[in-house]
């Protein structure tokens, strides 16, 4: 069965092995999620894509080559285009009415629902998480928090809410035969969430787009990154405030800047940079001295970027940080240091532990670094989770990642 319509049936051409379904979550912008998508299609050009919502501008879709999307009546509801994350509490029976019969692999790319699709026992189904709900489990207090809904009853009916979508999300990972984690730490999660195992596919990164320069000065450490709370850029300039011998260069837009430009106190030393372009964030950080990390992330792109670069990470010590950064006596060579708190005490230690160690760092040793996280590894890696995930569901569906 064919569950695509008659008028796009065309696009995809009669499949000379098992039928792949990629299942996205939402489509609107090009972001991170939306570069697994990317290679997903690259390693699956015959796949259909499905997804709750499409709304991706047509100068972000080029990497969909044209295909179609199939969506979920979500995609016709009032004011979706501009409010569908509104529709939270519709998303698992939207997700579930994708009728995936007529597919023999189904590979989900989940940061909410995507894994709540429904197979059926001769389906293989691969899950690429990217995280658990964080705003229904661990960061549910700082979601609301954030939004104001902390008491009330806005904040009652979205506790409710959210705890119907933490059952619905553990009831919907028995659904799932392979859990793929983009991070040792995000496996962690899906541990202690699902109670389940996960491979780890690191996300792909485009790394042939950050390259080393040829003399670079090395003179300023630099912070790219929106200014939000949990990127703790405040810790980051409050340390450098009380280094006046180190300068700090500062680039992004948020709502905290003038709060963090509050905390420089009009030092010197460091200077905001505002908005960049693309070409300049790809300048600083090949200029850079070394590249300051403080936020906990469930992996941190921008830090295999400056990698990618040859520039040394000043990171702290959690979430994905910890897959990316070589530290200390690494036989292949340390990339970076870590500091354990986010505190500015300990950004101001790792800085000085890192002045001792610098001439250990080398630019080869962080390139070679970030190569672990080429787009040409992730293709890799998810080949090889797919075609044992295949192999241990059904000898007949062997080949499908060929």
């Amino acid at each position: 069965m064919n569950v695509l319509p008659a008028s796009r049936r065309a696009a995809y051409p009669p499949p000379t092995g098992p039928r792949v379904a990629i299942v996205h979550e939402w489509l609107e912008h090009y972001a991170g999620s939306e570069r697994v998508l990317e290679q997903l299609v690259l390693m699956y050009p015959d796949a259909a894509v499905f997804a709750i919502v499409d709304f991706m501008p047509p100068d972000q879709r080029a990497f969909l080559g044209g295909r179609p999307v199939e969506t979920t009546f979500i995609q016709e509801l009032p004011f979706a285009r501009r409010y569908f994350r509104y529709y939270l509490g519709l998303m698992p029976v939207a997700v579930e009415q994708l009728d995936l019969s007529g597919f023999d692999l189904v590979i989900s790319s989940n940061h909410a629902v995507a894994k709540g699709v429904i197979t059926g026992p001769d389906q293989v189904h691969v899950c690429y998480v990217h995280s658990p709900m964080r705003y229904a489990w661990d960061m549910q207090a700082a979601y609301l928090r954030h939004g104001g809904m902390e008491r009330g009853i806005k904040g009652l009916y979205a506790r409710w809410l959210l705890h119907r979508m933490r059952n619905w999300d553990v009831r919907s990972a028995a659904g799932v035969d392979v859990f793929v984690a983009n991070s040792t730490y995000i496996a962690r999660r899906i541990r202690k969430v699902y109670r389940r195992e996960a491979e780890v596919v690191y996300p792909p990164v485009d790394i042939d787009r950050f390259h080393e320069k040829d003399q670079p000065s090395r003179a300023a450490y630099v912070v790219i990154s929106r200014m939000v709370p949990y990127k703790r850029i405040d810790l980051v300039v409050e340390a450098f405030r009380r280094m006046p011998q180190h300068v700090l260069h500062v680039a992004g837009e948020g709502p905290e800047r003038e709060r963090i430009e509050a905390v420089a106190k009009g030092a010197p030393n460091i200077i905001f940079r505002g908005r960049v372009s693309d070409a300049e964030v790809l300048s600083m950080m090949q200029d850079a001295r070394a590249f300051v990390f403080a936020a906990e992330e469930d992996f941190g792109i921008a830090m295999v970027e400056a990698q990618a670069c040859g520039t040394p990470l000043i990171v702290f010590g959690r979430g994905g940080a910890c897959d990316i950064v070589r530290d200390g006596d690494d036989p292949e060579g340390p990339t970076g240091v870590f500091f354990e708190v986010q505190e500015a005490d300990a950004i101001i230690a790792a800085v000085e532990r890192f002045e001792a160690m610098r001439t250990r760092i080398t630019a080869a040793a962080c390139r070679a670094n970030a190569r672990r996280f080429s787009c040409d590894a992730f293709r890799r890696s998810m080949f090889a989770v797919v075609e044992q995930a295949m192999r241990d569901a059904c000898p007949r569906h062997l080949g499908v990642a060929r």
